[in-house]
């Protein structure tokens, strides 16, 4: 018992910068949520039960536009389709014989940055490791859209519109050091955005609703890159050829 409880203890502690890095950005997702129309109880139920910062801003756009269930669930999945790969990467670190309901429960908490602290974790990964860092990330993006969602009621429209800002540097503090490391991600990065804007000039294309627009160019263009320019696999710190 005193052996699970440390753990705890030690996930909970790894977690702490997670749920206050969370709580900034949650919050700006609360006040986009309620220029949405999209109630506080809904907006903190949809952070509670979803924890991806992507797929839920991308919902909004969603949402707004009307969609149906079926492009929602589409996007989602193209979206939130890298933490099936975290998730089966993570699995590789759980003891073999740890119960099913442990992992069902440490897979309801797999994010970017849990996988990362949990991947960086030397040993076998402990159900009660893994549950003090959700313990901590979890109500760090809950609070953060609850306090920006009753914001959204009651602070300045030009204090509101200047803390939105803050999802667009949370995407390029995301995108911009990966992409000063590789040309190809910058690349990427640059024919997406261009894609991005002919799809929404292009007369043909600009009737496309924004669900299926992030679905045909994350396919597309990811694809390619993929076709194009595939990893390299590495062994020993060396390529292997």
């Amino acid at each position: 018992m005193n052996d699970k409880i440390q753990q705890f203890r030690s996930g909970l502690k790894d977690g702490v910068p997670i749920g206050l890095g969370y709580l900034a950005v949650s919050f700006t997702f609360g006040i986009m949520a309620k220029k949405a129309e999209i109630s506080t109880l809904a907006a903190v139920v949809m952070s509670l039960t979803n924890l991806t910062s992507a797929g839920q801003f991308a919902a909004l756009g969603v949402i707004q536009n009307g969609a149906p269930f079926l492009e929602m669930a589409a996007v989602q999945l193209i979206i939130n389709l890298r933490y099936c790969l975290m998730s089966c990467s993570l699995s590789q670190k759980l003891d073999a014989k740890m119960p099913f309901f442990h992992r069902f429960l440490i897979s309801y908490g797999v994010t970017d940055e849990v996988f990362g602290v949990s991947a960086c974790r030397e040993g076998i990964l402990g159900p009660f490791y893994a549950y003090g860092l959700i313990g901590a990330a979890v109500p760090g993006w809950t609070l953060g859209t609850l306090l920006g969602a009753v914001s959204g009621d009651l602070l300045p429209a030009r204090l509101l519109s200047a803390l939105s800002v803050a999802l667009y540097g949370m995407f390029l503090a995301i995108v911009i050091p990966p992409a000063r490391e590789s040309r190809i991600l910058a690349g990427v990065v640059l024919v997406s955005m261009a894609a991005s804007f002919l799809f929404s000039r292009i007369p043909m294309l600009s009737g496309i609703s924004s669900g299926f627009r992030v679905i045909i160019l994350t396919v597309v263009i990811a694809g390619a890159a993929a076709c194009l320019f595939p990893a390299e696999e590495k062994q020993g710190g060396k390529d292997v050829s």
